[in-house]
This record gives structure tokens, C-alpha cells and sequence, in this order.
């Protein structure tokens, strides 16, 4: 269940709840008013005691003078006063006294006459507006019944009427409080919808937006609450991202930039392989030393296409993390002075100064030598990219802090500032400066390659370098 429906569900329990409530205060409030207007509920014996107790008090005082005529008057009088009808009768039932002298000496039955409590008197009444209510009279205070006093009294003279202020009062507190209620519930659902469903709605179009490739849009929230933090890593999220998409992007165009190069690159040292060999297919080598010329070219286009292919799978497997580093301990001395030995010679053959290392420290060193040579190999190809005839290559190695150190540096153009955080980026070439436009020559991968096998061999690799003056690459292969 949605928390939208959810929320209206619960709303509306809870407003059928307070209409339950309400009706029932309702009700309450309908038997009340009943009650009031109701007579039976509102009379009190306690004003009946206050009406006839001056009679009593005469009759149980001069119960033993009824016979003298005065006495009689006198009750009778205090009877009419009081507003009430007298009716005295002794215990077997015969009127001895009563407001209405002809009814004396009657007898009455006692069963039916006598009622002492209000319930029954009302019931006896039958609806008259005069109500018929007995007491006992007694000879003394603490003497034997003598007599019953029946007491004939108008209902209004003994109706209490009952105070509505509390119960109007907390009636009219019950539904101030369910309205108050009621507003606070519909304050609280415009509250949940304004500040937890919308926001929420909000960022579900946001990522529907995203899905679509929508990732310029910025995702805002103007309060300071919990959401905010959501929505700042939302839209965290959403810069990575883009970030990321870019990324891939530019990755792609390069990719596909890499194939063009490549294949260019391969194509030319291919074709003029092939025009040497059809040369020599038709005759024109008519001699030893023209036939040594062109195998010496076709040697030359040979090892560069074969360090393009080599580049290429390197990069391939770099792409899947498999980069073939395969290490075993060797001793640096005969190795390294092994892989440095073609490096003069083709150094000189561009016409440049090479200066070799004066001590090769023989020291035992975890090495992949194909691998290593490769990283050499990259290097002062690069640098070979940056010279011209008349610079120096310069190879050094020596032993610091536990690794053994290697050392390329060229005296050529250098490295722009403005290039230099990208240098061992895939495909970045740089951009050639008006004295050296054979720089971007290559695939751009070179120097990844390098920095990707000199950390599997937990290596690091770094360059130093000043536009005009040269650059120095510098490598530390860790000692066994």
C-alpha cells in the first residue's frame, strides 16, 4: 500500500472515529435534557422532609392532646401554611387527623395508602401533579411508631431542579475538542502531502528524468529538514552520474579515435613492407647490400607494427584488469644492461646523443623482463617523439630508499603545463606545439601502459618536466 492511500485511509478512521464520538456527546447531551424535563428523576425526599417536618414535629409533641379542638387548628393551620394536605392515621389505620375534618375517623387501608419513598409515591400519583408520601411518627425521639402522617404535596414544591452548567459545559468542551481534533487531522494530512509525499513525487520525476539521460536538470529543496540530506545525496548522485556518462562518452570517442589511429598506423608500415617486398619480388635488388637496405627498412616498419599490436592487447587487457605481469627474482645487473643494449643504437641512428648509465646496481629485483622492457622501450620512444637531431637521451639507475631506481630523461621540447595532470590518461596525446608537430603521433596509450605494469610490479612511476628544456620520467622497481 502507497503511503498516500495509506494516510487517507487512516484519515478517515480516524474522522469516523470522532463522528462516533460526537454523536454519542449528542446523545448524551438529548438524555440529559430529558432527565431535566423529566420530574420523577429531579424530585428529592430531602425537600419533603423540609416541608412536613414542622408537622411531625407538632404531631409527635401533642399526639396525646389531638382530642382538644384548639391543638387540632393549630396542625391544621401549620398543615395550610406549609401548603401541604394533613392526613394522620394511627397504626391500624383510622384518620385521626386530617386537613379535611369530614375524612376523620375513616378507616384507610394501609397497604395501599402508605408509601415512604418517592419511587413508589410517583408510581402510586399515576401522572397527578400531587404526590401522597408517608413518614412515621414517633413518641419521643427515641420512642415507638405512634402513628403515620400522610402528606399530600404538589410535585413543584419538591422538584429540584438540577444545574446543566457541568454537563453543558463538558459537552461543549468534548466537541470543541473533536473539532479541534479534526483540524489538527486535516492540518496534519496537508502537512504529510506538502512536506513528504510531494517532495517525494518529486524526486520519483527526477529519476524518471535520469532514466531518460536527463542529467542537467538540478534537483532543489528549499527546507531545512530531513529530506534535505536526501536530496543533497540525490543529487550527488546525479552529478556522479552525469559525471560518469561523460566519462564513458569521451571513453568511447576515443576508443573509436584509437581504432582510426591504429589502423592508420598500421596501415602505412604495412604497405611500404609490401612495396619493398613486391620491390624485391621484380628484381631491383641487384645487389647484396640494396637487398640488406631493404630488409633493414622492412625490419624497421616491422617492430613498429608489431608495437602497435603489442600496445593494443596490452590495452585490452588492461581494460579487463588481466594486464600478463608475470615477475620472478632476478638479478638487475645482466638484465637490464641486456635490454639497454638496442636503445644506443637507435638513438643514434635519429641522429641524437645517447648517454647510458655509468653502474648498473646488480641488486635482486622481483621483474617481468618482457614487461620492463616494454616500460623502457615506451619511454624513450616518447622521448624520441620530443627531441630532434642534436638532443640527448639520457638513461640513469641507481639505488634509493630500498628500490632500484631508473631514470629517462630527454633534453627535447617538454611537457606543456596545462597537459601535465593527463599525461598517463588513456588515449591523451597532447597537442603538439608549433616546433615539435610529430608529438601526437602514437596511440596514447604508451605511457598508461607503463604506469599500469610498473604498479603490478608495486612500482611507482613519475616525471618531472619544463616546457623547452626537457622531461625526466623516473621509475622504482621494489628490491627482494
Amino acid at each position: 500500500m502507497s503511503l498516500n492511500s495509506w494516510s487517507k485511509r487512516w484519515l478517515l478512521t480516524t474522522l469516523g472515529l470522532l463522528i462516533i464520538i460526537v454523536s454519542s456527546i449528542l446523545a448524551l447531551s438529548m438524555m440529559l435534557l430529558q432527565d431535566q424535563n423529566s420530574g420523577e428523576s429531579n424530585l428529592s425526599l430531602n425537600q419533603v422532609r423540609l416541608k412536613v417536618n414542622p408537622i411531625l414535629l407538632a404531631l409527635e409533641q401533642n399526639h396525646q392532646h389531638l382530642n382538644e379542638q384548639n391543638i387540632r387548628e393549630v396542625i391544621r393551620s401549620t398543615a395550610r401554611e406549609t401548603g401541604v394536605l394533613l392526613t394522620y392515621l394511627n397504626l391500624d389505620g383510622k384518620v385521626m387527623l386530617s386537613s379535611d375534618p369530614n375524612s376523620e375517623g375513616t378507616q384507610v387501608n394501609l397497604r395501599s395508602a402508605l408509601h415512604y419513598d418517592l419511587h413508589h409515591a410517583t408510581q402510586a400519583a399515576d401522572g397527578n401533579d400531587t404526590l401522597d408520601i408517608a413518614f412515621p411518627v414517633m413518641d419521643g425521639p427515641v420512642g415507638s411508631q405512634i402513628g403515620n402522617a400522610i402528606f399530600s404535596i404538589p410535585q413543584a414544591m419538591v422538584t429540584v431542579q438540577q444545574s446543566m452548567t457541568f454537563p453543558v459545559i463538558l459537552i461543549s468542551a468534548l466537541i470543541l475538542l473533536s473539532l479541534i481534533l479534526s483540524l489538527f487531522l486535516f492540518w496534519m494530512k496537508r502537512k504529510l502531502d506538502k512536506h513528504l509525499l510531494s517532495p517525494i513525487h518529486q524526486l520519483k520525476q527526477h529519476a524518471e528524468s535520469m532514466l531518460k539521460g536527463n542529467y542537467e536538470e538540478k534537483i532543489q529543496y528549499n527546507r531545512n529538514d530531513e529530506l534535505l540530506e536526501v536530496y543533497a545525496m540525490f543529487d550527488l548522485m546525479r552529478t556522479e552520474i552525469k559525471h560518469m556518462s561523460e566519462q564513458r562518452i569521451q571513453q568511447e570517442q576515443a576508443q573509436k579515435e584509437l581504432i582510426t589511429n591504429i589502423s592508420h598506423d598500421i596501415k602505412t608500415p604495412i604497405t611500404t613492407i609490401k612495396a619493398y617486398i613486391e620491390a624485391i619480388e621484380e628484381g631491383l635488388c641487384n645487389d647484396q647490400e640494396t637487398l640488406m637496405e631493404y630488409m633493414r627498412v622492412m625490419r624497421t616498419h616491422t617492430d613498429k607494427t608489431a608495437r602497435l599490436v603489442e600496445d593494443l592487447l596490452v590495452h585490452a587487457l588492461q581494460e579487463l584488469g588481466q594486464i600478463s605481469v608475470e615477475t620472478r627474482e632476478m638479478y638487475s645487473g645482466p638484465i637490464l644492461e641486456t635490454m639497454l643494449k638496442p636503445i644506443e643504437h637507435v638513438v643514434l641512428t635519429k641522429g641524437l646523443i645517447y648517454k647510458g648509465p655509468n653502474y648498473i646496481p646488480n641488486v635482486l629485483i622481483a621483474i617481468d623482463p618482457t614487461r620492463i622492457e616494454q616500460v623502457i622501450s615506451n619511454l624513450v620512444v616518447n622521448a624520441l617523439k620530443h627531441t630532434a637531431p642534436g638532443d640527448t637521451i639520457r638513461i640513469g639507475m641507481e639505488l634509493e630508499s630500498g628500490h632500484l631506481k631508473v631514470t629517462i630523461a630527454d633534453s627535447g621540447q617538454g611537457i606543456r603545463v596545462q597537459d601535465m595532470p593527463f599525461v598517463f590518461q588513456r588515449y591523451f596525446r597532447g597537442q603538439a606545439s608549433q616546433a615539435d608537430q610529430h608529438v601526437q603521433e602514437g596511440t596514447g596509450l604508451g605511457l598508461s601502459i607503463c604506469q599500469s605494469i610498473i604498479e603490478a610490479h608495486g612500482g611507482s612511476i613519475s616525471f618531472t618536466s619544463k616546457e623547452g628544456e626537457g622531461t625526466t620520467f623516473r621509475f622504482y622497481l621494489p628490491i627482494c
